[in-house]
């Protein structure tokens, strides 16, 4: 993977888009590297938390690369090699967390979307921009943005081409927080530590409910709920959690 650097420490998986000559722009290549990072780091079982950022102080992904987009053809978009690619990114089993450094602008901001948690740099920029060079948000950006922000917000972005600070996408619900530049990646990591330290099955399990639950209805969320925690309970690791409680220790997780 030519323009993607993995790198793993403590039980972390991190993925570092490098490309900062030009803001770690995307093409085809580029997005299918970055889909094999994450499965890469999803089936090491050394690896419990996955985070995403970009290389440079400018850039997470600034967008795609358009000389790409101008190439491509219409048969080539609709076969949706890219938003498949970012649902497969989605539904990585373990957590991810993208480290939003500077620009997340089109499919960028998809990207980002598409990792569970985002925490922000304060000089982070998010948007929606495909508007400005006449297509729309074709990797899942006007389903998970409408999802993160709701419908008015989001059809502001997407009509406008707009961009937002950290602050208004704090606000807004499209990051999780915002913090100083400087600390980005050591908030990450404390957010991915705490993560870590907890049971990796149960935090699977967690996942899968939360995902699975928002694409239905209630009462059918519910019960993929209950069925999740029955799961739950027949691990080896919910009898070390409660036993570890009861005792006043630290739990001594296995994933088992």
């Amino acid at each position: 993977m030519p323009h993607i650097l993995l790198k793993k420490q403590e039980e972390i998986g991190f993925i570092y888009i490098n490309r900062p000559e030009v803001r770690n722009v995307l093409n085809q290549e580029i997005w299918r590297e970055v889909r094999d990072a994450f499965v890469a780091h999803d089936e090491d079982p050394e690896v419990r938390v996955i985070i995403i950022t970009g290389t440079g102080d400018k850039a997470f992904v600034s967008g795609s690369d358009l000389n790409y987009l101008k190439a491509r053809t219409k048969l080539q978009t609709l076969d949706r090699e890219t938003p498949l690619i970012l649902n497969q990114i989605e539904a990585i089993r373990k957590p991810t967390i993208a480290a939003v450094n500077g620009y997340a602008l089109g499919g960028g901001c998809e990207l980002a979307m598409a990792c569970d948690i985002r925490i922000a740099s304060e000089r982070a920029k998010l948007g929606q921009t495909e508007i400005n060079v006449g297509i729309i948000p074709g990797a899942g950006g006007t389903q998970r943005l409408t999802r993160l922000v709701g419908v008015g917000k989001s059809l502001e972005l997407v009509l406008t081409g707009g961009i937002v600070d950290a602050e208004e996408a704090l606000r807004i619900g499209l990051v999780n927080r915002v913090v100083p530049h400087e600390s980005l990646m050591d908030e990450a990591i404390a957010m991915a530590a705490q993560i870590r330290a907890k049971s990796p099955i149960i935090a699977r399990l967690a996942k899968a409910a939360i995902k699975s639950g928002i694409a239905t209805d209630m009462n059918t969320a519910l019960l993929l709920e209950s069925l999740y925690q029955t799961i739950a309970f027949s691990t080896a690791d919910h009898d070390e959690g409660i036993d570890a409680f009861l005792e006043k220790r630290p739990p001594r997780f296995t994933g088992e």
